[in-house]
């Protein structure tokens, strides 16, 4: 039968709860089951596409075109696996689905309840990707902190699951804080005591905790937290502060939480297979050539707006024994003149010009890049990134000096960048945007195509805008030529400037598909570029 785990989280959100379920995944995958992870987000939102990334940080795209929580990059990293928009359930969805149900009058008659309705709802779509992956442990992760109202009715979903499945077929994993005194530096464990109770007062005994900390838990600590959650000490695990998310599954590894977890399960426990994986660490964290990259946004204040861009470039350096050093700039200060370009990219070995939609930040990124175009500086532009390095060149090199995307002004007399024909009409805006994987045909000769080395390539967009065919002369015959373009619809995916080392921009997000094992070959190829630029 399928196994079913769910990791919860307590004391505060942002905890660990996303890398702690992908790490023990990864060890259940590398133990030679089959295996999946689903992202359960309370709040009300269908899916996170229309979020501020100050709100939830990034937006993960998944192959199919679901706008994702970032914790499904997390999963796909680990696992080296390709999820659908159906591992992350949101609350939106849930009610969205019975809703439309009850219009349709399949509940015949009944009044529409949380339980049985809402609960059923949940999981038959647990069940739904369960079946769909023809998995043997799926491992659910339940968003936000045990205690919130709009959780309740996912965690009484994951009670009955328990008494449906069975015993031996479920598991519940806890994570919970477990901070220290600034002064003393003791750990304190009443958080976590509260945290469980609460979960008990639910219905559910979590059979395993996962100590979020900042040192190693103390054996005090540990035997205070087994007492209190009436679990054997063993089964108290210390995540502990580590210098990269990829060490986790390797320390949670070495305190047998796999054996715990099979055991719990009733399943055979076979040696994890994760030398791969521990080289991949030795090498990240030997890395120690420094590089120095800039990365250029306007939501860089939290730096989760583009964790898998980050996560992109560590893949690649590790590749290449690079120790990556970020510079970050705010657009906006540039744009207000709050910084000075010349000072902020000074000793600057690569540059992203990272993605972000709309008009605030968007002249500051120009500024930034005809200072880097001008300078000879590896540059690689990201989707809006993208857009804004074709405005660049036709300001700056074509001439047209009222060059913009009808995106930021809709008067332009040059709109380089505009509304894609497919997204003409549209007028909803959640999940509308042209979305997913897409085919690419590499243009031979080009840098892309060298990054690549091959003609055709699959990754993945999330965009409205693109560059507008009309203007593709004008900027080829200044130097900024097409290296990569749609075989479906003629979308303009690649271009790249002749005569500069490396000064390319991509319509697509190709940090969604690096992996740890595999880094992105057009990160890989910016990096070397930038390494050699000094």
């Amino acid at each position: 039968m399928v196994k079913y785990v769910f990791i919860t989280g307590g004391v505060l959100s942002s905890v660990g709860k996303g890398v702690t379920t992908a790490s023990v995944a990864l060890l259940f995958q590398s133990m030679g089951y089959s295996v999946t992870i689903i992202k359960i987000d309370p709040y009300i939102n269908v899916d996170a596409g229309t979020m501020n990334p100050y709100a939830h940080g990034e937006v993960f795209v998944t192959e199919d075109g679901g706008e994702t929580d970032l914790d499904i990059g997390h999963y796909e990293r680990f696992l080296n696996k390709n999820l659908s928009k159906k591992n992350n359930i949101t609350t939106g969805q849930i009610y969205y689905s019975v809703i439309m149900k009850e219009r349709k009058g399949e509940f015949l008659g009944a009044t529409v309840q949380i339980i049985p309705h809402i609960t059923n709802e949940i999981k038959s779509r647990i069940k739904e990707v369960v079946e769909e992956d023809k998995v043997d442990i799926v491992f659910i992760e339940i968003g936000g902190t045990v205690g919130d109202i709009e959780g309740l009715p996912f965690l009484e979903a994951a009670r009955q699951m328990r008494l449906e499945e069975g015993f031996s077929n479920t598991a519940f994993i806890h994570v919970a804080l477990v901070p220290s005194l600034r002064v003393t530096g003791e750990q304190k464990t009443k958080p976590v005591q509260h945290s469980v109770q609460e979960l008990r007062r639910i219905g559910i005994q979590p059979d395993i905790i996962v100590a979020r900390c900042e040192k190693p838990l103390t054996p005090e600590a540990r035997a205070k937290i087994a007492l209190f959650s009436n679990i054997p000490p063993e089964a108290v695990i210390s995540n502990y502060d580590v210098n990269n998310i990829y060490e986790v599954p390797l320390i949670l590894y070495e305190q047998g939480i796999h054996l715990i977890l099979a055991d719990r399960l009733k399943l055979p426990v076979h040696n994890p297979k994760i030398d791969h994986w521990i080289d991949f660490v030795e090498r990240l964290n030997r890395s120690s050539q420094p590089l120095k990259i800039a990365m250029i946004g306007k939501y860089t204040r939290l730096r989760d707006s583009y964790i898998s861009i980050v996560e992109a470039i560590k893949h690649s350096s590790a590749y290449l024994g690079v120790k990556p050093i970020f510079k970050w700039i705010e657009s906006t200060d540039i744009e207000d003149g709050k910084i000075k370009i010349d000072d902020e990219l000074n000793g600057i070995q690569g540059a992203l010009i990272l993605p972000g939609f709309g008009k605030r930040g968007s002249e500051g990124k120009v500024i930034a890049l005809k200072y880097l175009r001008e300078h000879n500086i590896p540059t690689l532009g990201i989707c809006f990134g993208f857009e804004l390095i074709v405005i660049e060149v036709a300001r700056n090199i074509v001439g047209l000096k009222e060059a913009n995307s009808s995106e930021l002004d809709s008067d332009t007399q040059h709109p380089v960048i505009d509304l894609l024909p497919s997204q003409q009409g549209v007028n909803i805006m959640g999940g509308t945007m042209r979305l997913g994987s897409r085919p690419i045909k590499l243009i031979k000769g080009t840098v892309v195509y060298s990054a690549y080395g091959v003609e055709y390539v699959m990754e993945r967009h999330r965009h409205r805008y693109g560059v507008n065919n009309k203007y593709l002369d004008l900027l080829e015959a200044a130097g900024l030529i097409t290296s990569g373009i749609n075989v479906e619809d003629s979308v303009v995916e690649y271009m790249e400037l002749k005569q500069h080392r490396f000064y390319v921009g991509t319509q697509a997000h190709p940090e969604f598909k690096s992996r740890p094992l595999q880094p992105s070959p057009i990160y890989t190829y910016f990096l070397k570029c930038a390494l050699n630029s000094s």
